[in-house]
């Protein structure tokens, strides 16, 4: 692992997230300049040491390595644009969501402009940044990903590289993000349903905790079943899933809350059922989630 503890860098996009990076780095030792739209957005990083550009193409130009965090990537290429002539030589770390084909194009457009690229990804919050244990994975050029590590490091302790596809971190990250609305509405729903009773929301916490570590405990199996196409081994049916769904209308109706937003999933069941997958594992639904290849015209 290359040494690059004073390597300096740029953050381009401050928010709240680029802002956590920005002071990471400062905090790290590693001479840091920044560039925002709204240019009093630097002042808490200034504060701290860090350097603000008055241009995007002074911030381009001020480092070897710029990492970007706005919201996009058609953003990110929108913002780098005016600099591009001076990402020549650089490398270009992209920290934003985005679709897998919008970090292909956003590699490309490094490309065409002379510069490396790595795709990223932060898996947390931004007042996790720098903490051992936060996940940042990243899809490019393994050579420039070990060419970094140790910088990387400094955003958060657990960096992977998920392989030289630049593609692969905006993959993972709306793969694994898929989980985070419906498990946070199902929060939600119980949430005002316990408060319905004249209970706190705050009582769920821990049994929601445990819950949830319950499930992280079966994905290996999840996993296992869909990679080999077996589900005649159920720890939980399709069958067992749709006649639960029926009682969360009964829910619904005692505690007056809105549980419409489950309809599509017990029409995912049902679909499931219909194609013969009533007594195979919960897992199956993936055979169901997947669209037929189309027909060659």
């Amino acid at each position: 692992m290359p040494e690059n503890k004073n390597i300096p860098v740029t953050v381009i996009g401050l928010g709240s997230m680029g802002t956590a990076l920005a002071e990471a780095l400062i905090g790290a030792g590693h001479p840091t300049t920044v560039w925002n739209r709204t240019a009093a957005k630097a002042a808490p990083v200034v504060a701290k040491g860090g350097k603000q550009a008055e241009t995007v193409e002074a911030a381009v130009a001020a480092s070897p390595l710029i990492i970007t965090c706005l919201t996009t990537f058609d953003d990110t290429i929108e913002a780098l644009a005016p600099a591009a002539a001076a990402l020549e030589g650089r490398t270009l770390i992209t920290l934003n969501s985005g679709s897998p084909a919008g970090a292909r194009k956003a590699a490309d457009f490094a490309k065409r402009n002379g510069a490396r690229f790595l795709g990223g990804a932060v898996k947390n919050v931004p007042s996790a940044v720098g903490a051992p244990d936060t996940l940042l994975y990243y899809g490019g050029d393994r050579t420039v990903f070990d060419e970094f590590e140790t910088t990387l490091k400094v955003l958060g302790g657990d960096t992977v590289h998920l392989g030289d596809e630049p593609d692969l971190a905006a993959l993972y990250e709306m793969a694994v993000g898929g989980t985070l609305l419906p498990a946070l509405v199902g929060f939600f729903q119980g949430a005002a349903a316990v408060q319905a009773r004249g209970l706190e929301a705050s009582t769920l916490v821990p049994y929601t905790v445990k819950w949830l570590e319950m499930i992280g405990s079966v994905l290996r199996t999840f996993a296992r079943e869909i990679d080999s196409g077996d589900y005649t081994e159920p720890e939980s049916s399709v069958n067992l899933f749709l006649a639960g769904a029926a009682h969360d209308e009964e829910l619904g109706e005692e505690a007056a809350v809105d549980v419409t937003w489950q309809r599509p999933l017990r029409e995912l069941l049902e679909r499931a059922v219909a194609a013969g997958h009533g007594e195979h594992s919960i897992s199956a639904l993936v055979e169901v989630l997947r669209k037929p290849a189309r027909a060659e015209v």
